[in-house]
């Protein structure tokens, strides 16, 4: 696993010890890290601040994202999923999509790239919370 899995892990594991849901994710340009995030939806009472929205923020304007990767420790749902396709970022690296499937087609649909890790770290994240917190899951997914 990359260093830019490993920061988003970092950041997914910081969400959970907030109270709030284990997603992590990170932006990197030229091999370096421009931005990081992770989900805020519990802690900033936001139902927008997914980990790849809060990721994108944190990054700035940055003018243009051809030449980004987004990282994120869970496969992008489509609010997310939209974020990548409107700023053009042609590649997603996902840690897993075993216990959410995300919304890969649609953007693979707009040319990006989609690399799933299917990292037994990030499964094991999001099952355990999923098992001990189902409400709040269902919630976030909007179910």
């Amino acid at each position: 696993m990359d260093e830019f899995m490993q920061a988003a892990i970092a950041e997914a594991k910081q969400g959970l010890n907030e109270g709030g849901i284990p997603i992590g994710s990170i932006l990197v340009k030229d091999n370096a890290i421009i931005g990081q995030g992770h989900n805020q939806r519990v802690q900033a009472q936001d139902p927008v601040t997914h980990a790849e929205i809060d990721c994108l923020r944190n990054a700035g304007r940055i003018g243009n994202y051809k030449d980004t990767v987004l990282y994120s420790t869970l496969m992008p749902c489509y609010l997310c999923a939209g974020a990548v396709v409107q700023f053009g970022i042609k590649k997603v690296i996902a840690g897993e999509s075993q216990t959410f499937p995300g919304a890969r087609e649609f953007m693979e649909s707009h040319g990006v790239e989609v690399i799933d890790l299917d990292l037994a770290e990030c499964k094991q994240l999001m099952s355990d919370f999923i098992a001990n917190n189902p409400q709040l899951w269902n919630e976030d997914i909007g179910v």
